[in-house]
């Protein structure tokens, strides 16, 4: 196969439908928008959410809260759930994914000091809570910030 043989998939491409090109092509003269209104003219229509000039619904609604836009979602496990693996692991979040611990990374990994750790892990993740940088170290663990 060689770039000058290469054609697109019969169908794929179609010529674009050109309006208000005379009266035979069947869409000439008004080029399909009837007579006059406002529809007709240049940059005419309405914009999303208009109501005719009743005040539309996204005005009438209470507005409440506030979201921030640097908020961080992480994924959250608890120091309890590593339990589950052999001395000197190196846990990651791709591990943690791969055993079921979790379903989705969003941010980042949070990991958070529920429970006891017996077992001396290096954690990798995104942020540790204090009691879980506690517990993780007094098992004998070690804990990188990724």
């Amino acid at each position: 196969m060689k770039l000058h043989n290469l054609k697109a998939a019969a169908g794929s491409r179609q010529e674009n439908y050109r309006k208000g090109r005379g009266i035979g092509s069947g869409n000439g003269k008004t080029a399909g928008k009837g007579h006059k209104g406002q529809n007709s003219r240049s940059g005419g229509g309405t914009s999303l959410g208009f109501e005719g000039g009743q005040l539309p619904l996204f005005r009438r609604l209470p507005k409440r809260g506030f979201k921030n836009v640097n908020h961080v979602n992480y994924a959250i496990i608890s120091v309890s759930a590593l339990e589950k693996f052999e001395n000197g692991t190196v846990i990651t979040p791709a591990l943690l994914k791969e055993n079921g611990l979790l379903n989705k990374e969003y941010n980042g990994l949070k990991v958070l000091g529920g429970g006891e750790l017996t077992k001396s892990l290096t954690v990798q993740a995104k942020a540790f809570s204090k009691s879980a940088e506690a517990a993780i170290t007094k098992a004998g663990g070690k804990i990188e910030v990724i």
